[in-house]
């Protein structure tokens, strides 16, 4: 297999060259490889998306966020939410309330793919950098529980209400029937 070098505060660590997440996923990879249970494209890591895109606009209307740089993570957003980068996110279920790691791979996913958008290479420093933009004025505390409530209430309204609507009405089909 191919690596690159990502470095981060902890120093060096060797990534797949043909992954789009950074120092800190592999770390949490490398630290719970023996574990099952993975998250690979589950409805949490396009719920965070959906917020990184929200808090992407936000800061530019707040005027601390360039619009070239809102642009580029909406983008990859958007193709984190078309499934386009599912193999991306390998963290593992199991992990502290927070969500750390899924936060992160989150933001390095986007910081290296908005890179390659913008006719970078895989592995050199992002314009857009995965803690100062990325996850600009959020915190792994409060991103992970917001995404965990997104992703329950679209599941409510996009599974379980059409089903419950669809019980009703195959019920009252019976009853008149009957």
């Amino acid at each position: 297999m191919n690596y690159r070098i990502e470095k981060d505060t902890m120093g060096e660590v060797q990534v797949p060259a043909d992954k789009f997440w950074g120092a800190q996923t592999e770390r949490s990879r490398n630290n719970f490889k023996d574990w099952t249970g993975r998250f690979y494209a589950s409805r949490n890591y396009r719920s965070i998306c959906l917020f990184k895109k929200a808090a992407a606009f936000t800061n530019t209307d707040l005027g601390v966020l360039p619009a070239s740089k809102r642009d580029m993570i909406a983008k990859v957003c958007d193709e984190i939410l078309d499934g386009k980068l599912n193999e991306q996110f390998p963290s593992v279920i199991w992990q502290t309330g927070s969500g750390t790691q899924s936060n992160m791979n989150v933001n390095e996913v986007v910081s290296n793919k908005a890179h390659v958008n913008n006719g970078g290479t895989l592995g050199d420093k992002s314009e857009v950098h995965p803690n100062d933009d990325v996850n600009k004025s959020q915190s792994s505390n409060d991103t992970y529980p917001t995404a965990m409530h997104i992703a329950a209430y679209k599941k409510v309204v996009e599974t379980t209400l059409p089903a419950v609507e669809k019980l009703k009405n195959t019920l009252n089909e019976k009853a008149v029937a009957f």
